[in-house]
């Protein structure tokens, strides 16, 4: 594992630091998928403020509050308290509450303590509401289990609810900043390893600094005993319940199938039993269900397709999942000569998915469109459309993988699909935009020259209109 510098999280960290400035104690929930950042940007809000930080762990509920007592003993530095440690929470609990200074209190893995006793919302919300509520204390929990930390922590039915002061999800990064881990590489190289690892800095920091893409790859996913090898597979089981059924749905995903009744007949699994699971898989912010940008009941629309929205599982389970019993077996150079036939492909799909996190990070320099997406049809596909109903302006982008500089040919192909969109009125304003990992023709670059089209290379817009 690479030494890296803390990357991003800005707004995250502006957000803690509000809270910390208020003079009343305050009781903060941040949670995410597992690997995402939580604990390294709760450390680095913590630098230089009086903290205590506390690690939940898969241990009986007896030894989490022995650890806790020596955390807690070696903070306050009471030899005491070391010595005898606290009887239960409660004495924890009324110990914390009597003192006077200003503290963070960071409690990571909560679902942890919860599994050792199902009590603990109740016990933290008596707590809350008899003491910490009218002490300097600041308190954070921090959750991976996802299901837990929203049925559990965040739920309308969870003792907690109604207390918290704050709450963030945790997110995954995005392209521009998730490659800040390989920036001195070139763009090829920090966005092939971006279409592996995602926005998860833990799987970015798997891969070896000095060695190449396809290096990495065979030697940090698809080889035994290496993290990521079993990554997925242990995510799975620590969430869900019947874990073989996600696992079947999320290789038709990855294998292409993407329409509810293409999955029920790839997969086996009852309409009812399947439409349960992908929800599930949903809340976990693994897959999505995508409708056409322009659709204006989305929820009620009958074009939904499903997406594996997790570049690491969606990477896994169609070049990793397929070929287990060939990787068991150590024959990693076969498994990579097959991906490496189809990743220009893979490349253009995460690159047109990068292309719509582009436009909204250069929205303000476009239009104020209020919604980006894909669309579809039955005959054809648009990369990317942006919608402004007010203004009724639609923009219309291609995101094109390829080598060979983009030329007027394919903005002509753009603007013939275009007319098939039924959006907004006859007048509406229609924008161009094209995004190139190789650039654009002379021919291309006069025509946004004139304003006709915005034009990205790579992840940057060079220019936009007027």
């Amino acid at each position: 594992m690479n030494d890296h510098p803390f990357i991003n999280r800005e707004r995250e960290l502006a957000f803690l630091e509000t809270f910390w400035s208020q003079t009343v104690p305050q009781l903060i929930v941040l949670w995410g998928k597992r690997r995402v950042g939580k604990t390294e940007l709760i450390k680095q809000f913590m630098s230089g403020k009086p903290h205590i930080y506390f690690l939940g762990e898969s241990t009986s509920e007896t030894q989490q509050i022995r650890r806790f007592s020596e955390t807690l003993a070696a903070f306050f530095k009471d030899p005491l308290l070391e010595t005898r440690g606290f009887g239960g929470w409660e004495e924890a609990f009324r110990y914390l509450a009597a003192r006077k200074e200003k503290i963070l209190l960071a409690i990571d893995e909560f679902p942890y303590l919860i599994e050792s006793n199902r009590a603990i919302p109740s016990l933290f919300q008596k707590a809350w509401d008899e003491s910490f509520s009218k002490s300097p204390l600041h308190l954070i929990l921090l959750g991976s289990r996802i299901s837990m930390m929203e049925e559990d922590v965040l739920g309308l039915r969870s003792p907690l609810f109604g207390r918290r002061t704050g709450q963030w999800r945790v997110e995954p990064l995005l392209f521009v900043s998730a490659a800040l881990f390989r920036k001195n590489k070139s763009f090829e190289d920090r966005f092939s390893h971006y279409a592996v690892a995602g926005g998860v800095p833990a799987y970015w920091l798997q891969f070896d600094d000095k060695a190449g893409f396809w290096e990495n790859v065979r030697s940090r996913v698809l080889t035994k005993g290496q993290p990521l090898y079993e990554e997925v597979e242990f995510i799975l089981r620590e969430e869900l319940r019947e874990p073989r059924y996600y696992f079947a749905l999320l290789q038709a995903i990855a294998q292409g199938k993407r329409r509810l009744a293409e999955i029920v007949n790839a997969t086996g699994i009852p309409l009812a039993s399947a439409n349960k699971y992908l929800g599930v898989l949903g809340d976990l912010n693994i897959i999505d269900r995508e409708v056409p940008v322009t659709e204006k009941a989305p929820a009620k629309s009958k074009r939904g397709h499903y997406r594996i929205i997790d570049e690491f599982f969606r990477f896994w389970f169609k070049y990793v999942f397929p070929h287990r019993a060939e990787l068991e077996l150590g024959n990693t150079n076969d498994v990579l000569s097959r991906i490496r036939s189809t990743w220009p492909d893979h490349l253009g799909s995460v690159y047109e998915i990068v292309a719509r996190e582009v436009l909204w990070e250069c929205r303000d320099r476009i239009f104020p469109f209020s919604a980006a997406g894909r669309w579809w049809n039955k005959e054809e596909e648009i990369d990317v459309v942006a919608v402004n109903p007010e203004s009724d302006s639609i923009l219309f982008g291609e995101a094109k993988w390829s080598g060979k500089p983009v030329g007027i040919d394919i903005l002509a192909k753009l603007k013939e699909k275009a007319k098939k969109v039924v959006w907004g009125t006859e007048k509406r304003e229609e924008i161009y935009a094209l995004f190139s990992k190789a650039g654009f023709t002379d021919a291309v670059m006069k025509m946004a020259r004139r304003g006709e089209v915005i034009f990205f290379k790579q992840g940057s817009l060079l220019g936009a209109k007027g």
